[in-house]
C-alpha cells in the first residue's frame, strides 16, 4: 500500500473525528495497521503522533532506567574496543615473534 507517515496520521485523525473516540487497530485494515505501526511503532505512539492522545509523562523511575541502560551500553562498547585493541596487539606481537625467528 505504501502509506506515508502523513497519510497514516490523516487516517487516524479521520477515524477519530468520525468515531468520536480513540480509534483502535480493529478500525483499520491489516495493511493500514501495518503501515501505521511501521512508521510509529506501538499503537499508543501512533495516536500521540496524530495529536489525539497526550504522551505518557516520563517518571523519574523511567529516566533512571534509561540512564542505566545507556551507561550499560557505553560500558559494553568500551569493553569491545579494549578487547579489539588487545586482539590487534596480540596479533602484532605474534607476527613480530614469527618475523624474528
Amino acid at each position: 500500500m505504501g502509506l506515508t507517515s502523513g497519510k497514516c496520521i490523516e487516517l487516524i485523525t479521520h477515524k477519530y473525528n468520525t468515531l468520536g473516540r480513540y480509534p483502535t487497530k480493529s478500525d483499520f485494515s491489516a495493511e493500514e495497521v501495518a503501515a501505521i505501526k511501521s512508521h510509529f511503532g506501538p499503537w499508543p505512539r501512533a495516536l500521540e503522533a496524530a495529536g489525539i492522545k497526550e504522551p505518557k509523562p516520563v517518571t523519574k523511575k523511567q529516566l533512571r532506567e534509561e540512564k542505566r541502560i545507556l551507561q550499560k551500553r557505553a560500558r559494553n562498547a568500551e569493553r569491545k574496543i579494549i578487547k579489539k585493541r588487545l586482539a590487534e596487539k596480540k596479533g602484532k606481537d605474534t607476527n613480530d615473534t614469527k618475523n624474528n625467528t
